[in-house]
């Protein structure tokens, strides 16, 4: 006698394949994201992704439904791993003036991540500029909330703190616009390192 599925089980059995998509959709990100960082996405056809990725047309495009949509989720991606495992770095740290190093090292350790090719092509495609422009922007504020914590606690001058906070902001716009990459010649990554020794040891409370 065949078996009726119960309600109970149907939706055990929907929510497992579920789990099965979700699982097969964040590898393929991952994937994805691995591809791009190493050559860039500008040159790359949905032929050419399903070869490296040794999958049929109808697998990739269970991560989006277009060639451009896939190019943006795995550039959320990248960003959305980055700031989970920037933020595991520094929940744990109780000094105000590490947090901030710890912090945007962690972003410079994920953007020394991207080839020249990736960042070109990601600071040229005004999709994914957005998706880099908005991380920028909730990094300035994260930073700017550092600081704030700093001068609460006693660890900062507070009359140079928004002087920081502000001049942080403008940096990390100029690091996403490329504008002062290319006026130091460093590297995005080399950017965020330098960065954090510099607030740190201008707003640090002097003995």
């Amino acid at each position: 006698m065949a078996h009726t599925r119960t309600p109970v089980e149907a939706r055990r059995d929907a929510s497992a394949r579920r789990n099965g998509l979700s699982a097969r959709r964040e590898v393929l990100l991952d994937q994805l994201e691995e591809i791009f960082l190493e050559q860039g996405f500008s040159s790359l056809t949905i032929d050419d992704l399903c070869r490296r990725l040794r999958c049929s047309k109808t697998t990739l495009y269970s991560v989006a439904d277009s060639r451009e949509q896939i190019i943006q989720a795995a550039t959320r991606h990248f960003f959305a791993k980055t700031t989970a495992t920037v933020e595991r770095e520094v929940a744990d740290e109780p000094d105000p003036g590490r947090r901030i190093i710890r912090y945007l090292n962690g972003v410079g350790t994920a953007m020394q991540r991207n080839s020249v090719e990736f960042y070109v092509d990601m600071v040229s495609y005004e999709p994914t500029e957005a998706i880099y422009r908005l991380n920028s922007e909730a990094a300035a504020r994260r930073v700017r909330g550092f600081i704030e914590e700093g001068v609460t606690s006693g660890h900062f001058r507070r009359s140079d703190a928004a002087l920081a906070g502000q001049a942080a902001a403008l940096l990390i716009e100029g690091m996403q616009s490329g504008e002062l990459l290319q006026q130091t010649g460093l590297s995005a990554g080399e950017a965020y390192y330098e960065l954090g020794e510099l607030l740190v040891n201008g707003l640090s409370v002097r003995k």
